[in-house]
């Protein structure tokens, strides 16, 4: 089970911008993510390359935490909304929640559902 300190460190960290960085700081050798029913990507190094992708594909992307960090056990839940901005063309906004597991300080499992129809401009 994760310390609240960790959680909240992990969360200071996505917030800042440096998604990369919570990825391997927090995140096991062996973890996954899956976005919405896709597949997962599985191992910390697949995640950080997809990250990396992702966000060089935007001149910037803000990071913001809606609402508490809610946390039973080893479970954790966060609210989140995305800004990106592209090189050109309009700001997108996308709101997210991620359910995550943990297994001691370490994120094992990600689950991020959104609406990706319900991109809209900022």
């Amino acid at each position: 089970m994760p310390s609240r300190e960790t959680i909240e460190a992990f969360s200071r960290m996505v917030e800042s911008g440096d998604h990369v960085g919570a990825i391997e700081r927090f995140y096991a050798a062996d973890a996954s993510t899956r976005e919405n029913m896709a597949e997962p990507v599985r191992g910390r190094d697949a995640l950080m390359t997809k990250e990396r992708k992702v966000l060089s594909s935007y001149r910037s992307v803000a990071t913001y935490r809606l609402g508490p960090i809610l946390i039973d056990g080893d479970k954790a839940a966060f609210h989140w909304r995305f800004e990106f901005t592209p090189e050109n063309g309009p700001t997108r906004v996308l709101e997210e929640v991620a359910l995550q597991t943990w297994r001691g300080e370490e994120l094992v499992e990600e689950h991020f559902f959104y609406d990706p129809r319900q991109m809209t401009q900022a």
